[in-house]
């Protein structure tokens, strides 16, 4: 990681940046809300950078000590929040690595800076025992917030932090790089960027996955005859996916494009900007079965079930109510 030049996408967000550093109006809180793959890891680490970076532009020169410990993650005073748990970050997390630790002065930077991946997953005491420290901070405190959905986070947290939403990227700009940087061939970066959706860290999987086009076509023989399937045949589906080492939210993901596909050929007729252009005899059939409000029932339901599967709900559970909505709708 040399640079902002490295980024695809989001300018806005790497000129607001820039101009805080320039100006010297650095907030002691952000949040970087964006989808999973969406590069919020990158621009904080890269904030980080250049705020700590010897050269005192805006930009990371890449050469000094402090870039060096930086992109070898070893700088002490750019400081990653770790949790045990894998659904929650307890109030001891933030206890033992932000508040007890936060006093403490840089060891040999300007900034001492915290950055928590995965803030959804704080608790409510978590939280609270956060609050305190984002309203006092130290002056040279700066503690960045990565998280999917920032409605997760308390109204008195949001308040105080600088939100940065990252937005979706162009598929012309995810080709792009999927092209030139991993020399994908044409054909498969214009479906990966098609089932990115502008996500460029899903596209970046989707292009290294030897088992992609496999997934896709399971995916698609799943909803082409899922409403004559009964529904332990569409749970023992699903669970198959396994053998591709991807994650469940990842499939679910494919089936959330099919469904819009559905929705947008009912509503507009087009079919020009379908992903699943190929399937549209089943897609033009689903949008005939179907109704708005059911079609719309069915993409809430998926987004239930994701967070369900984060929340450690069991498998087998999730997905059948999740294929009960489906099917019913």
């Amino acid at each position: 990681m040399s640079g902002f030049k490295d980024v695809v996408g989001h300018r806005d967000i790497i000129q607001y940046i820039q101009d805080a550093v320039q100006q010297n109006k650095v907030s002691h809180a952000y949040i970087l809300n964006g989808q999973r793959g969406s590069g919020k890891k990158m621009l904080a680490n890269l904030f980080a950078m250049t705020l700590q970076c010897e050269s005192g532009q805006p930009e990371p020169c890449g050469e000094c000590h402090s870039c060096i410990q930086a992109n070898s993650g070893n700088h002490p005073d750019i400081i990653t929040v770790r949790h045990e748990k894998p659904a929650s970050i307890s109030v001891d997390d933030i206890r033992t690595q932000m508040n007890g630790d936060i006093m403490i002065k840089p060891y040999s930077s300007p900034y001492k800076i915290y950055i928590v991946p995965e803030a959804d997953l704080l608790t409510v005491q978590a939280q609270n025992a956060l609050l305190k420290t984002i309203e006092e901070p130290p002056e040279y405190a700066v503690i960045f917030l990565l998280t999917e959905n920032a409605d997760s986070l308390l109204p008195t947290i949001r308040s105080r932090c600088v939100m940065l939403k990252l937005r979706n990227i162009k598929d012309k700009l995810v080709k792009k790089y999927l092209m030139e940087q991993l020399r994908i061939p044409d054909y498969q970066a214009d479906l990966c960027a098609a089932f990115a959706q502008g996500n460029i860290g899903r596209a970046i999987m989707l292009a290294k996955s030897e088992h992609f086009n496999e997934i896709k076509e399971e995916a698609i023989q799943l909803l082409k005859y899922i409403d004559e399937m009964e529904l332990h045949e569409v749970v023992s589906a699903i669970k198959e996916i396994g053998k591709y080492k991807l994650e469940i939210t990842d499939y679910l993901d494919i089936i959330t494009i099919w469904y819009r596909d559905v929705l947008m050929y009912k509503a507009t007729k087009d079919v020009g900007g379908l992903v699943f252009g190929d399937q549209l005899k089943y897609i033009k059939e689903k949008a005939a079965k179907s109704s708005y409000e059911g079609l719309e029932r069915i993409l809430e339901s998926i987004e239930k079930a994701k967070g369900r599967l984060r929340a450690n709900v069991n498998f087998d559970l999730v997905m059948e109510l999740l294929f009960l909505t489906i099917k019913e709708n």
